[in-house]
This record gives C-alpha cells, structure tokens and sequence, in this order.
C-alpha cells in the first residue's frame, strides 16, 4: 500500500526570518497532533503489532516514515525562519509552552480502536495546518503544509483501507 502522495515536496525555503511563523510551526512539529507524535504514535502501533498483524504494521512504519519527512522539512523551515527545532511548543488553550512528551502517545492496544484513533489524529492535524495557512502569509510556507496535507489525507484513506480489511476478517 502506498503511504504518500506521489507528488514532490517543495524547496524548503522561506520569504524572510519570521519568529511568529516559526513559532507556529513548533506546534506542527511537535504539538499534540504534530509529526514528532504521529511518529511515535505510529512506531509504538508497529512495535506492538508486527508479530501479530503483519501488514498492518508495516504499514504503520512506511506512515512512520513519512511522517519523519514531514518532520525534517517542517524542522528545516523553523530554522529557515530563525527558529530552532526543539521539542517544544505553545499550548494555545494554557497559553504556556510545553516540551514534546511521550505521554501525548495514545496507547491502545486494541487494533481497530488504533485505526479510529490514527483517523482522527489525522483529520486534527489537517486542521491544525489549514488554521496555519490562514494566519501564515508566506507562500512557500503555504506551498510546503498545502503539500503535507496530501500526504495527511493520504494517511486517512491507508487507515480506513485498514479497517476494511480488518472487517473482512471478522
């Protein structure tokens, strides 16, 4: 199953140095529903099913891999924009950062209840970058989450296709 649009990504580049924009990009980094998650969400569901749910979980690690791309680029661009790439973020309901946490990690075991939950992490994370093309006013930033979200999308449909086959087996 393929896990990514093929589409290529666009140059990492910005219009200018913009601590704002690099700071909202920390979120899409490694927020809640940011790709440092994703990855580790996704890693733990392919560590704890290879054994028992082999295709599954390797799928899991090719949306794993995928997401470490989105990870490098939107890292790249944080620094492009004066940033740095750490682990932190700001928490728009506390309004305080916070540092990147293994316990973000939803930690299900029951498979069919990962893949809701995968869909749903998803679907928040097309959110979250459509809210950031709204405020981000950089058209290679735009160029660039526009070009994620393909990918995010892409996720979606690999999961349900998931669930179906699941189903099948029931």
């Amino acid at each position: 199953m393929e896990c990514r649009v093929n589409i290529p990504y666009p140059l990492v580049k910005v219009e200018k140095e913009n601590i704002e924009y690099a700071n909202i990009l920390l979120e899409d980094y490694t927020g809640f529903n940011g790709e440092e998650n994703a990855i580790n969400q996704y890693v733990y569901e392919y560590l704890s099913k290879f054994n028992e749910y082999e295709y599954f979980a390797q799928v899991l690690k090719k949306i794993a891999m995928v997401e470490m791309k989105h990870l490098e680029l939107i890292g790249k661009t944080i620094t492009l924009l004066g940033g740095k790439p750490i682990f932190k973020f700001l928490d728009r309901k506390s309004n305080y950062y916070l540092y990147y946490s293994g316990s973000f990690v939803n930690y299900e075991n029951d498979i069919k209840k990962m893949l809701i939950y995968n869909i749903r992490l998803e679907k928040n994370t097309i959110r979250k970058y459509e809210q950031h093309i709204k405020i981000i006013k950089d058209k290679y930033i735009k160029a660039l989450l526009y070009r994620i979200i393909l990918d995010e999308k892409k996720h979606i449909e690999c999961f349900r296709e998931l669930l179906f086959r699941l189903s099948k087996q029931d």
